[in-house]
């Protein structure tokens, strides 16, 4: 659950800046994928790891209508949950070690437990 301060944009959410940070570390990471990965494996995880942020954005300014906020969240914990399968695939072709899967993949659950509070809080962030 986010911590109790006003929250004035979907930049001040924690689950924001978590999702942020990470697809920023998956961006990194993926820079040194064999090239015949760019059109595929790279550019999926990529665009999955930015879209859990995206989502958010969106479900921010869908606020008016919690079904709407709820249903971009969800959307959000989906991106999430497929850039943990594309994870998978990074380790099963060996492009990451098992402790930097491991140290992701947890940050994913850990980006999908905020996510799953925040929708079973939505009231308290909608109006």
């Amino acid at each position: 659950m986010e911590k109790k301060r006003r929250i004035k944009h979907y930049r001040d959410l924690d689950v924001y800046h978590k999702a942020f940070t990470v697809a920023m570390k998956i961006y990194e990471i993926t820079k040194s994928f064999p090239k015949e990965e760019k059109y595929s494996l790279v550019d999926q995880i990529r665009r999955s790891s930015r879209s859990v942020c995206s989502n958010l954005a969106e479900a921010w300014r869908k606020r008016k209508y919690i079904a709407a906020f709820r249903n971009k969240l969800t959307d959000a914990m989906q991106e999430a949950s497929e850039t943990q399968s594309w994870l998978e695939f990074c380790l099963a072709c060996k492009y990451i070690g098992r402790d930097i899967f491991e140290e992701i993949d947890r940050e994913y659950e850990e980006i999908l437990s905020m996510l799953n509070s925040v929708e079973k809080n939505a009231e308290k962030f909608c109006f």
